[in-house]
């Protein structure tokens, strides 16, 4: 069974920082291209952030550059997160997305307040 779970997500200061975490199980997670999303409130889902299976194609959304990074622990079936100098309008429910298999985690909510 494809199971993703998110984690890390709360609620931070405009200028602060979260991790996000989500873990893998069900497939081969070392051989997938994973996605970070997130669905602003009233507004449709949008990519955040992709890297493919060996962490050599990073691609980020343009609101997001130079601000998040995402990265991934193939031993421990996880990809992260990492959200730095945060503003309010990041504030989103945040999906973690496996493609080929087109799944989707239950999400973690980011609330940032100004």
């Amino acid at each position: 069974q494809v199971q993703l779970v998110e984690s890390g997500g709360g609620l931070v200061q405009s200028g602060g920082s979260l991790r996000l975490s989500c873990v893998a199980s069900g497939f081969d997670f070392s051989r997938e291209t994973m996605g970070w999303y997130r669905e602003p409130p009233g507004k449709g889902r949008e990519l955040v952030a992709s890297i493919n299976a060996t962490s050599t194609n990073l691609n980020y959304e343009r609101s997001v550059k130079g601000r998040f990074t995402i990265s991934r622990d193939n031993d421990k079936n996880t990809v992260y997160l990492q959200m730095n100098g945060l503003k309010p309008e990041d504030t989103a429910n945040y999906y973690c997305y496996v493609y080929s298999l087109r799944t989707w985690g239950q999400g973690t909510q980011v609330t940032v307040s100004s």
